[in-house]
């Protein structure tokens, strides 16, 4: 394991496997960066990877396998970057805000966190039809191991987090804004009636990929 001093080239960097199905490369690129000339480095590449690991075995692996091809909207964000976007109202949290989720080497041990802004296309394709965010949702509550999830009105995209001790809140801006969830609460539909909402979903991890 290199230290976090450790000399890392970008591309050694996106290299780096974080699963089965990400690498690191997959998270690296920022239109703020690109447009603004901000670069999107780690200080700490170790840590980032290591909490950037649990993000996508956890949960994007099975997304993956369940819906297919995942759109990462925004990833990891280094804290300048992120400070900057912060600072000139580019839609990202504060760096020391505790939802901010997008700079994974931030923390460890419990205070440890990984987030991403995704879209699931197979699912973007019926929301733009009018189906209801809500699915999308429950069906992540009831068979992941998500932190946080926030969804927003374009393409139904959604931050999800991952942390080592899961908060478990779901938060929206699309109607009905605000809390789903709160930490702690349970849900205020039944299992059977957010299954019946579901029930026409990919069967989970049900992708057949070709095996290695």
């Amino acid at each position: 394991m290199r230290s976090p001093k450790s000399m890392w080239s970008m591309e050694t960097l996106g290299r780096v496997r974080l699963s089965r199905y990400f690498y690191m490369r997959d998270f690296l690129y920022s239109e703020i960066s690109n447009m603004h000339g901000v670069p999107n480095v780690p200080p700490n590449p170790d840590l980032a990877i290591e909490n950037g690991r649990k993000l996508c075995v956890q949960l994007l692996d099975p997304l993956e396998e369940t819906f297919g091809r995942l759109a990462i909207r925004s990833g990891y964000r280094s804290p300048q970057l992120n400070g900057y976007g912060n600072a000139n109202k580019l839609n990202c949290a504060a760096n020391d805000n505790p939802i901010e989720c997008h700079i994974w080497d931030r923390g460890d041990g419990e205070e440890a966190i990984a987030g991403t802004s995704l879209a699931v296309p197979w699912f973007t394709d019926q929301y733009e039809q009018g189906r209801d965010w809500r699915d999308l949702a429950w069906w992540v509550h009831d068979h992941l191991p998500y932190s946080e999830m926030w969804f927003f009105p374009k393409l139904a995209a959604f931050n999800l987090v991952w942390r080592p001790v899961p908060q478990r809140t779901i938060s929206s801006y699309i109607a009905p804004r605000g809390m789903l969830l709160r930490k702690g609460d349970t849900p205020g539909e039944s299992q059977e009636k957010r299954r019946a909402r579901y029930a026409d979903f990919p069967q989970f991890r049900g992708v057949n990929f070709p095996q290695n």
